[in-house]
């Protein structure tokens, strides 16, 4: 339906039929990445509190809660672009399940995030004032960084999931908050389960303070989210897109970053970092998004994109500003 797609680039270039094998929804598949990242929540979790208050536990806790917390976010993202279940019932029930223990709507999540994919850089992304502009001078970044660390700019955050981001159309320059621009069934989605998910943490912290459980919930569960979740955020969508110089195509304006499993594990859970493919083929699942990236490369369809090493990213997002011309 109009305002509820999101749009696909380049679906030409590849053969219709593996189209639509690609896009094909495996509902064991989905179920095993949620479950995956539960499993790690639930030990993690379960350690730190077997020793605690072991300062040196509860921070390898609070880093791995925090990485897991995000590859929740990724699968809220899956949901998201319909592609998790073929059931949209389903779809959006687990979607905003793993969305609300984060304190965030998947369904406004939803309007939000067409509008990056749709007017990717464009007078309408509300995105590019996070990924827009890099570089910015080598200490830029790592003072952003280490201040989404401190929590200070996590309320910048939920703001923002939360749909309170506008985006401006500078043809107009009139502010065009995300909620505007979709279908009135969204609309209501979204205002909806924005509302649901902020009773549901009063209520968590209410019950929590009431069980004599209250630290324990703020140190595991709400520090990661405020502080290693934030700088993961920041890092990776600046990863996916900033230091990108030509904006005219999802090709050449969103980046592709390769790295070893560990790495793909902390910070490109759920293979995220696939992120050219992603923005071509919208539609593809995270899960076929390895062989999608295979196929497109043996056609020579990334030829002009940025398949790069995580590092070499790194060197250019934390390069020195370009000096401008005199």
């Amino acid at each position: 339906m109009r305002g509820e797609e999101f749009k696909d680039d380049f679906r030409r270039g590849l053969a219709p039929e593996l189209v639509r094998e690609l896009t094909r929804r495996s509902a064991w598949r989905a179920t095993g990445a949620v479950l995956a990242d539960i499993a790690v929540l639930v030990i993690a979790i379960g350690v730190a509190l077997a020793y605690w208050p072991n300062a040196l536990v509860i921070i390898a806790a609070v880093i791995i809660i925090g990485s897991r917390q995000h590859a929740l976010f990724v699968i809220a993202h899956e949901s998201a672009h319909y592609l998790l279940y073929e059931r949209r019932w389903l779809n959006d029930l687990v979607g905003r399940a793993c969305a609300a223990l984060q304190g965030l709507s998947m369904c406004t999540y939803r309007v939000i995030h067409r509008l990056h994919h749709n007017n990717l850089y464009g007078a309408l992304d509300p995105d590019t004032a996070l990924h827009g502009g890099y570089p910015r001078g080598r200490m830029y970044l790592v003072r952003k960084l280490l201040k989404d660390l401190s929590g200070l700019t996590a309320w910048k955050t939920y703001a923002y999931f939360l749909g309170g981001a506008p985006a401006v159309n500078t043809a107009t320059n009139v502010a065009v908050r995300p909620l505007d621009d979709t279908s009135p069934k969204l609309r209501v989605e979204a205002k909806r389960d924005r509302n649901t998910v902020i009773v549901l943490h009063i209520a968590a912290l209410v019950a929590f303070a009431a069980s004599g459980h209250l630290l324990q919930y703020l140190v595991l569960w709400v520090l990661p989210l405020v502080t290693v979740v934030q700088a993961i955020l920041r890092l990776r969508a600046i990863a996916e897109h900033g230091a990108t110089t030509d904006f005219s195509s999802p090709l050449t304006a969103a980046r592709t970053n390769l790295g070893p499993s560990w790495l793909r594990w902390l910070l490109f859970p759920h293979n995220v970092n696939y992120h050219v493919e992603h923005h071509l083929y919208a539609s593809v699942p995270q899960y076929n998004l390895p062989r999608l990236h295979a196929e497109m490369k043996r056609q020579g369809m990334l030829d002009s994109a940025e398949v790069v090493p995580f590092g070499a990213t790194l060197v250019k997002i934390f390069a020195e500003r370009a000096s401008r011309p005199a």
